[in-house]
């Protein structure tokens, strides 16, 4: 039996990791690479993720990646949410054929520029809480908003990546208790292992925008259980020379009473009609009529400039583009990912 079971409506059976040349590693998370591969029927560009199956299973990860895989499904008609084209599975790895940007990572710029002025930062932070209030709409949770999560397309749009921590089906009252996240950017109430809700997404984008502003989160320091006790106990730092509205919305979504935090009673609404974004026309927005504060100036799919050479310059493993068996047998790392392979029609790819 064969647990290659596909879920969309022009289903893709036959993908194999032969279908794909393997470029250049452009990124790397707690269970695999992302690569950068050109399909050899098309010459098309594409991020693929592989993943390990061993490591997720010894991590008893496997609802995180069925949580991926759902959201991307789900979320393709977003423009500032990364696309999934189809995915498929060996009896080793998991394969998510994704839209490939490469403007680089927010982190990346941020690292080069050390902070952005107020427009540039107000454009990006922007872009995301469109992204998220969408989520939310969806009943969707992301959790881990930071700045190697917000990626730039070719024109310099902001592209969220990575579903891996999304929690579905939490309806606007709903609460949840899984601690995840990353250190720099976790809300009080995760700390605190408390119920919390979708406002732990506006104290992550509030933490992402303080970052972009004066180039460190907000209760940073290099001791963990300090920055932690920042978190909880210290009040918000506002180093001077910023305006009021920006202040304003730094301490309405790092307020540490998720209740009483910006976003609470009405979600992206709130976010939307601070006067932090009153320069904001958010149609335009949506539609990608507001050019973008920086043009990454990308020479074409092969300009890798904005990747962190550390990635860039690994060998690409072999056993990424091995095929091994394909008729995948029922056994436990198989059927644990069953319903995993999904492809899109080209009609969606294409719209």
């Amino acid at each position: 039996m064969s647990s290659t079971i596909n879920l969309g409506p022009s289903a893709n059976p036959n993908a194999k990791p032969t279908d794909f040349d393997f470029l250049k590693i452009i990124g790397k998370g707690s269970f695999g690479k992302v690569l950068l591969a050109k399909r050899k029927s098309d010459n098309r560009f594409y991020a693929v993720k592989v993943l390990q199956k061993k490591t997720i299973l010894k991590k008893k990860e496997q609802s995180h990646i069925m949580a991926e895989r759902n959201v991307l499904l789900k979320n393709l008609k977003h423009p500032f949410l990364v696309g999934l084209h189809y995915s498929f599975q060996t009896t080793e790895k998991l394969y998510f054929v994704l839209d490939y940007v490469n403007g680089g990572e927010l982190f990346f710029h941020l690292q080069r520029e050390r902070a952005f002025l107020e427009p540039r930062a107000r454009f990006y932070s922007a872009e995301v809480a469109s992204a998220i209030g969408y989520l939310h709409s969806q009943n969707i949770i992301y959790r881990d908003l930071k700045p190697e999560n917000i990626l730039f397309d070719s024109q310099g749009h902001v592209v969220l990546t990575d579903f891996g921590l999304c929690k579905e089906g939490m309806e606007p009252e709903e609460t949840t208790c899984t601690f995840c996240g990353t250190p720099e950017y976790l809300a009080p109430e995760v700390l605190r292992k408390q119920p919390y809700d979708r406002t732990v997404d506006w104290w992550c984008l509030g933490a992402v925008l303080y970052e972009m502003l004066y180039g460190l989160p907000p209760f940073y320091s290099r001791d963990v259980s300090q920055m932690y006790d920042n978190i909880l106990n210290q009040p918000l730092q506002l180093p001077g020379g910023k305006t009021i509205a920006t202040c304003d919305i730094l301490q309405g979504l790092l307020h540490k009473d998720q209740h009483s935090r910006l976003g609470s009673k009405a979600d992206f609404l709130e976010i939307k009609n601070h006067v932090f974004f009153s320069p904001i026309n958010w149609d335009d927005l949506y539609h990608k009529r507001i050019p973008p504060p920086f043009n990454p100036n990308v020479a074409g799919p092969a300009d890798l400039r904005h990747f962190d050479p550390e990635f860039t310059q690994e060998d690409v493993p072999s056993s990424v583009s091995r095929t091994p068996d394909l008729h995948l047998g029922s056994s436990g790392s198989s059927s644990a990912f069953l319903g995993f392979s999904y492809a899109q029609s080209d009609d969606d790819i294409l719209s």
